[in-house]
């Protein structure tokens, strides 16, 4: 597998990491890391969000030194630390698995990395004890890991890799592997605790609700490269390839022909009924007479207003979810759309099966990509 040129040097910058141009490869012929550029600040919240494969767990895994990149460097405070032990970097890490000794109590496990760096005792019994009192551990301190539910564990973990104070705390899926409830409830809990001690988290993810309810940002990985990077409002509102529309959430896309763009917007003309709308576009490279999809969430579908620019489409069923219904409707020459709407607020009773609805689809909510 050729190794491309080494990136030329980037000015310092006020990132607390850089990645600059960074490869990594594990088999000599597939990069599972692509020329990867990724700013960190200090103090933020950044979730790496990418299915399988995608390269956000082998960018951590070398941001926090157990691999390092064969090409590209990683700065921190402008040093290169891409060949720095993990020990010397100052970051904590928790893993999905917790990785806690068994024959240690709670107490232990949390002072283990403060034993490694020698800490005099007092020292450490006072921050092992403020570690806790973070977790929500108090009372705790005796009990084996066997004794506790997993999530109490991941509260070990997690006050373990807090307890010497790093400057960063990278999160690989620490919690893959709790119940729905348990894991919306620690997303709360871990979102309060990155604002009160106001250091810098890294959080890998699969998970987007996950990824939308804690970041500041959210870097978006798919084949070993982030396809957009921002904060979760712009990624869900205005993502910037259609694989990241489609991968945050569901996304009706809507095939047609670029018939302008200018200025941030484009008009499409619609292959399912020669319709034509506007709708925002970040893509440079769209330009007129190009294939094109007019992307559109469920929710911000709504019933067209008379005389108003619509799709016409046939209800094919409706799916009642509690607080909201979705409907699934077919469009005249096959293309299929999902709406979703609050049954108190159509305005109208609920669409039956069979029945035809006049949609609009508000260019201000919706985007087109290529």
């Amino acid at each position: 597998m050729p190794v491309p040129e080494a990136p030329s040097t980037v000015p310092s910058s006020p990132a607390l990491v850089r990645f600059e141009g960074v490869y990594k490869t594990y088999d000599e012929r597939n990069w599972v890391v692509d020329n990867l550029d990724l700013d960190i600040r200090q103090g933020e919240f950044l979730s790496l969000l990418g299915p399988s494969g995608s390269g956000k767990t082998t960018t951590l895994m070398m941001l926090a030194g157990f691999d390092a990149p064969e090409r590209g460097r990683i700065l921190m405070d402008g040093n290169d630390i891409s060949t720095l032990p993990a020990y010397k970097r100052d970051m904590g890490v928790v893993f999905q698995s917790y990785a806690l000794f068994p024959h240690m109590s709670v107490a232990e496990n949390v002072a283990f990395p403060l034993n490694l760096r020698k800490v005099p005792t007092a020292e450490s019994k006072a921050r092992v004890k403020e570690a806790l009192a973070l977790a929500r551990l108090e009372g705790f301190e005796d009990r084996n890991p066997s004794q506790l539910s997993g999530g109490q564990q991941q509260r070990v973990a997690l006050a373990r890799a807090l307890v010497y104070r790093p400057r960063m705390l990278l999160m690989d899926e620490p919690l893959g592997a709790l119940d729905k409830a348990l894991r919306e409830h620690m997303q709360l809990e871990l979102k309060a605790i990155h604002k009160q001690l106001g250091i810098t988290f890294v959080y890998v993810t699969h998970d987007q609700d996950e990824a939308m309810t804690m970041s500041d940002r959210v870097a978006v990985f798919n084949e070993g490269k982030i396809a957009q990077i921002d904060c979760p409002q712009a990624i869900y509102n205005r993502p910037s390839t259609r694989f990241v529309a489609n991968f945050l959430g569901e996304t009706n896309m809507l095939e047609g022909v670029v018939l302008s763009v200018s200025g941030g917007q484009a008009q499409i003309r619609l292959s399912e009924d020669s319709s034509i709308h506007q709708a925002g576009c970040t893509d440079p490279e769209l330009a007129a007479g190009s294939m094109a999809a007019l992307a559109i969430r469920p929710e911000n579908l709504r019933l067209a207003a008379p005389g108003e620019a619509a799709v016409q489409a046939c209800v094919i069923d409706s799916v009642f979810h509690g607080a909201h219904c979705k409907l699934r409707l077919n469009m005249a020459k096959g293309s299929e759309l999902s709406m979703t709407y609050n049954p108190g607020n159509l305005g109208r009773a609920a669409p039956m099966p069979g029945e035809m609805l006049s949609l609009a689809l508000p260019g201000s909510q919706a985007m087109i990509l290529r």
